[in-house]
């Protein structure tokens, strides 16, 4: 994970490659320590906190990544990953859960546009970097 951390640092200093990516977490302070380290690394980010926002921002906008939280109320994160996937179908989900539930990696076979699942207490700068790393193939663009 430090490689791409490095990566991170490079790609900001050379004009970075600007990704738009959707946070859709209900956890309003989790949330924006996401929301901060994907800023540090040139990203342009918005912020939902329940399957309706998450919906209508990508209506409004395309996403070249999605930051998921798969325990969202009522289930709803496998819905929007695949409105995600009708709507926009290159934009990337990245997973994140507490749970054990798809730790089989079943969900790669759900959702087409998954990218990754990782677990929640991930660093806020290792998710920052997959997600602007899956953004960035996303857009068609590579890493220097």
């Amino acid at each position: 994970m430090l490689i791409w951390l490095r990566y991170g640092g490079i790609f900001e200093r050379r004009g970075g490659i600007m990704i738009n990516v959707l946070i859709i977490k209900e956890e309003f302070e989790l949330a924006r320590l996401w929301e901060r380290a994907l800023v540090r690394l040139g990203a342009k980010v918005q912020v939902a906190r329940s399957a309706q926002m998450a919906i209508e921002h990508m209506r409004q906008q395309f996403f070249e990544i999605i930051v998921l939280d798969l325990d969202l109320s009522q289930g709803a994160a496998v819905g929007i990953a695949d409105f995600a996937s009708y709507r926009w179908p290159d934009t990337r989900v990245l997973f994140v859960t507490n749970g054990t539930f798809f730790s089989d990696g079943s969900i790669f076979q759900i959702c087409a546009n998954a990218c990754g699942y990782v677990h929640g207490a991930i660093a806020p700068d290792d998710l920052a970097a997959m997600a602007h790393h899956y953004g960035a193939q996303a857009n068609n663009l590579s890493l220097p």
